[in-house]
């Protein structure tokens, strides 16, 4: 059966997507659209300047499924689910820098956020088929920046979180399974490993989407900073691989109550991510800087239980996913925000 067949229990369904205005919420959005879903898109729009939203999301509070506001309303979040078949909890403070530099907020958003919409489902759950939570590869601790099998994360490993974000993470997947788990709700945990590709933008000060980030800096002329020599290693995955693991999540019934990996099982060194991005601008030149803190040495997913549970594996590999985000930056100019630009001149 291909994903198309499967993704047949959404067609007519209503789908609440919090963080709806971001890179892998508005993919989500847009990928329920297209099954014949009728998804709700709801988050705040405060992360990136307005035009972002419309001209590179492709999502606007003006559209007719989509919603403005913060999942810390309770009375927004009960009305929204009150009309919903699934919920896919996507919103989060997701920047590792910013929740470091900001506790609190990661707190509001992450803590705060999280039991709202849990609340809600809860309340709800007599008409809600699932709930999926996204949480994050981060719960697993730096890892060992080994590319080798015997160093790969599984889901049944020891936890040991060591940011603000990855701890307000593993609450969250505690949170869900004790919220919704209690009372026999269904629900679904996946662990995104490092969420790459169009039209993936980046945010000042920040040191995450490390793709986007070179590409935009090389594009504009300006050195790609390689953050403790770029021996980090990520597992990257692609958002439409993304996309379509979480909305496999959601219907599959094996993955009620389950917790899955979604990666692609291949271990890819930062440095190796600059030197694809060079291959296509031979100019750009490399710096070496300082690893920031909490930026994890990293490892790969071991994906054998979502391959089992969800009877899927990512397509794109990361030398095509580059290639593909370089395609449209060169086609979306637009997409680099004004304060890069200002880098650029004052750099000149």
């Amino acid at each position: 059966m291909n994903t198309k067949d499967r993704f047949a229990d959404l067609s007519g369904a209503t789908v609440t997507v919090t963080g709806g205005f971001g890179l892998v919420g508005s993919r989500i959005v847009h990928k329920l659209r297209v099954v014949g879903a009728k998804p709700l898109a709801v988050g705040r729009l405060d992360a990136y300047g307005s035009s972002i939203y419309s001209s590179v999301f492709e999502i606007s509070p003006r559209d007719p499924d989509a919603i403005a506001g913060d999942i810390t309303d309770a009375a927004l979040m009960d009305d929204l689910l009150s009309h919903s078949d699934y919920v896919i909890h996507a919103a989060a403070l997701a920047d590792v820098a910013e929740c470091t530099r900001n506790p609190a907020a990661a707190l509001k958003a992450n803590i705060d956020g999280t039991q709202t919409v849990l609340d809600a489902a809860a309340r709800h759950g007599s008409t809600l088929k699932r709930l999926v939570f996204v949480s994050s590869a981060s719960v697993y601790g730096t890892g060992t920046g080994s590319g080798d099998v015997r160093a790969r994360f599984n889901e049944t490993d020891r936890l040991v979180p060591g940011s603000v974000y990855a701890n307000t993470k593993l609450w969250g997947e505690h949170q869900t399974a004790l919220t919704l788990g209690g009372i026999g709700d269904s629900y679904a945990i996946v662990r995104y490993f490092s969420v790459y590709g169009e039209p993936q933008v980046v945010k000042e000060n920040s040191h995450s989407w490390v793709v986007a980030w070179f590409a935009m800096r090389a594009a504009l002329g300006l050195p790609l900073h390689l953050n403790g020599g770029g021996r980090q290693v990520r597992d990257f995955v692609h958002v439409d691989d993304i996309t379509e693991a979480t909305l496999l999540a959601a219907v599959t019934e094996g993955a009620d109550r389950t917790t899955l990996n979604v990666g692609t099982g291949r271990a890819t060194s930062i440095r190796l991510v600059a030197d694809l991005v060079r291959s296509h601008y031979p100019g750009a030149r490399i710096v070496e800087t300082p690893r920031p803190q909490g930026d994890p040495l990293g490892a790969c997913a071991d994906i054998t239980r979502m391959r089992q549970v969800l009877g899927w594996a990512p397509r794109v590999d990361i030398e095509d996913g580059i290639r593909r985000y370089l395609k449209w930056l060169e086609r979306h100019p637009e997409a680099i925000p004004a304060w890069l630009h200002t880098e650029a001149r004052d750099a000149a």
